[in-house]
């Protein structure tokens, strides 16, 4: 039985999909004003594996992964490179989409990431924006303001359920402004001069940053109550409650089912920041270090639980990394070639077992800590046997070859620097990524 920490239910819960064995899930993707961080990665990482477990359960999952590419931070992203290469603020709003688009396809590829199903931009989505909070304001849940919109958010009864916050406590946040009551948050922006906008009934503008999610979530999923949504836990308030305030009032049902939220990465024991320098691209530790590495790092934690990233601690994971990849490859020497009928004959139940074991730790809320606990286990026991008994060599232990593969491909491991001398496609990645980068700050030298 798969339990899931659900954070609207504040507890861990029992996981029953909307329609049987199919999985509708959505993540909060990345604003795309700059390369991605280590924390970006993460977070890319984390709903990966756990698209690929309950794959592996026997879902049929469609997953839905947006790309926020219209924000305040690429508008001033935008200015700047707007004065510097003295382009209009259209030209360079458009730039800085491609460019950090195209960056964070790269880091994909750098993490051999898949794509998910469907990984919509918000400028594509714009008319059904409007619609969506047309139907809003129709509904009695929204209000224009001066060529605004803002969404009533003591009209929505359980606001605050999903984060926790009482009305006082968000109150005491929230600066005033212009509407109605200094709690209520914007689903459509008027346009500033000079800046992208789009027509609406309200005027020229562009959405709030919240209602994307909302529209792009139930569009390509074609679904009005979502089994997952996923993020960090520094999106639960006010992005998360306030996705669910509006997707709930524009529909009358449920909104998200399972409420997934992942732990922060800190730098040193420090936020993040590109300011203070406490601050790592994807392409600068995989400049370094093998992507698989990386992902190691991350499995070391729980998913909801913090992390902090140093370089020693990457040390640390190549060394556990290298302990993996020696053991499959003394596997696949002895029983490469060795047909899969055979392995499930001579290793039935210790097969059973080692599986039996992972299940139980991905069920328990996917708990990957656990769950990478067992492949060490298996390599300790192993190595003992495969030392020890020349007759291990003869097949007994080739059902550990076929464990190991896929409990690693569940975790996206793709061993792909073990090629024999040739040079992999992450490498290379990651060389045009920095030249890319130099040549933008015209360091060409």
């Amino acid at each position: 039985m798969l339990k899931i920490y659900n954070t609207l239910a504040k507890s861990k819960v029992e996981f029953k999909p909307e329609i049987s064995g199919k999985i509708a899930m959505y993540t909060c993707g990345v604003t795309v004003y700059d390369d991605c961080h280590i924390g970006h990665a993460r977070s890319l990482y984390i709903f990966e594996v756990i698209r690929r477990y309950l794959v592996y359960r026997g879902y049929e999952v469609k997953f839905v992964r947006n790309i926020t590419d219209v924000d305040d931070k690429i508008i001033n992203k935008a200015r700047s490179w707007s004065q510097e290469k003295k382009l209009s603020l259209q030209e360079a709003f458009d730039q800085v989409r491609t460019t950090y688009i195209d960056s964070y396809r790269n880091d994909l590829k750098l993490l051999s990431i898949p794509n998910a199903d469907a990984e919509p931009l918000a400028t594509e989505n714009i008319s059904e924006m409007v619609e969506y909070i047309k139907k809003l304001i129709a509904k009695g849940f929204a209000y224009e303001v001066k060529g605004s919109v803002y969404f009533g958010v003591r009209k929505f009864a359980s606001y605050g359920k999903l984060s926790g916050n009482t009305i006082e406590q968000m109150l005491s946040e929230v600066p005033e402004f212009s509407k109605e009551d200094p709690l209520d948050f914007a689903l459509w922006k008027k346009a500033k001069d000079d800046e992208p906008a789009w027509e609406s009934p309200w005027g020229k503008g562009r959405p709030g940053w919240h209602i994307e999610c909302s529209v792009m979530s139930q569009k390509y999923l074609q679904r009005e109550t979502l089994d997952i949504h996923g993020g960090g836990g520094d999106l639960v308030f006010p992005h998360h409650e306030n996705e669910r305030a509006q997707s709930e009032s524009y529909t009358g049902k449920t909104f998200v089912n399972y409420w997934i939220h992942h732990g922060l990465l800190t730098i040193n024991r420090q936020k993040m920041a590109k300011s203070s320098g406490n601050f790592v691209t994807i392409a600068g530790v995989l400049n370094k270090y093998h992507g698989d590495i990386l992902k190691l790092f991350y499995l070391q934690a729980h998913y909801s639980s913090s992390i902090d990233f140093s370089w020693e601690q990457m040390e640390e994971s190549k060394k556990a990394y290298e302990r993996i990849i020696n053991f499959k490859n003394k596997l696949e020497k002895y029983y490469g070639e060795i047909d899969s009928k055979q392995v499930i004959s001579w290793g039935i139940n210790e097969q059973t077992n080692f599986k039996q074991q992972f299940i139980e730790a991905m069920d328990d809320d996917f708990n990957m800590p656990k769950a990478l606990a067992v492949v060490f286990e298996m390599i300790n026991k192993c190595n003992i046997a495969l030392e020890s008994d020349d007759s291990y060599k003869e097949g007994k232990l080739a059902y550990v070859l076929d464990v190991i593969r896929k409990i690693t491909d569940i975790f996206n491991f793709t061993f792909s620097h073990d090629t024999k001398g040739e040079v992999s496609e992450a490498e290379i990645v990651s060389k045009m990524l920095i030249r890319n980068k130099l040549r933008r700050d015209g360091r060409y030298k």
